[in-house]
């Protein structure tokens, strides 16, 4: 075990040294062990497939739609500007659509490529052309800082990381091998999820500037968070085992991140 440790951290060393890449506008480094060619071409096609679907009932007309297509090319113009001007603009080729998808989810996403999908549920909730920015803004950040490979990459690195640790102690008892298991695979889960959390922050962070960008004002962020909150009835589980931060935690680090999302807001 202790011959075993130094080489599986000097791997692992070199492994984050050598796939990382930079989020636009944060500048954090980020673990990349995935190009970004084969995410969007999956995504993409995930996309394609989606919208076939006969149980999918996508709405081409109206002004809901036209609304989802209108913010949606006013957040793609916006970031696609920043992107070029501070030297992003051949890292990125984002071949963007912007669907409304009947349903009565609360809900939007955006796959890695620009492919976002809002469900109907949402509008009620997101009633202005601001509301919907905020979250539009939101989804699409994720996209931006690459999340979806970056959880692909921790997974494979978590994955790595366990079979390495498994090797060590194989020549252990059964229990041991056993108890080490467990415990690899909760602390693995537990570190997981607070990058996770650490992600919708990010994006939260990304949401509020390109929203701003685009001349919607950040500070509607905070009341639709509260307007979203509102509808989690059921309750959440406690912060350090999910995947988003808190209700409280959310509005509270957005009221500190719109004074920088301010400087770039355009009316």
């Amino acid at each position: 075990m202790k011959k075993f440790l130094p080489a599986f951290l000097a791997t692992t060393l070199v492994v984050v040294l050598f796939s990382c890449s930079t989020v636009p506008l944060t500048g954090r480094k980020q673990l990349s062990l995935v190009g970004d060619a084969e995410v969007n071409q999956s995504a993409a096609a995930s996309y394609s497939q989606l919208l076939s679907d006969p149980k999918t009932k996508v709405i081409n007309s109206g002004t809901d739609a036209q609304r989802v297509k209108r913010i949606g090319n006013n957040l793609a113009v916006a970031i696609e500007n920043y992107l070029k001007a501070n030297g992003y603009g051949d890292q990125y080729s984002f071949q963007w659509e912007f669907n409304l998808i009947q349903s009565p989810e609360v809900n939007a996403w955006c796959m890695p490529g620009g492919k976002v999908a809002v469900y109907s549920g949402l509008l009620p909730v997101a009633n202005t052309d601001a509301y919907l920015a905020v979250v539009m803004g939101h989804e699409i950040g994720h996209a931006i800082a690459r999340h979806s490979a970056e959880r692909i990459s921790q997974q494979t690195l978590a994955q790595f990381g366990g079979s390495l640790a498994g090797v060590a102690v194989a020549k252990q008892s059964q229990v041991m091998q056993s108890l080490f298991s467990q415990a690899y695979g909760v602390g693995t889960q537990v570190v997981l999820l607070k990058y996770s959390r650490d992600q919708e922050s990010e994006a939260d962070r990304l949401g509020l500037t390109f929203m701003a960008m685009a001349g919607y004002d950040p500070h509607n962020a905070i009341a639709f968070w509260q307007r979203m909150a509102a509808q989690n009835k059921g309750g959440s589980p406690p912060e350090l085992l999910s995947t988003h931060p808190s209700d409280a935690t959310r509005i509270a680090n957005i009221q500190n991140l719109i004074p920088e999302a301010m400087k770039y807001y355009k009316k």
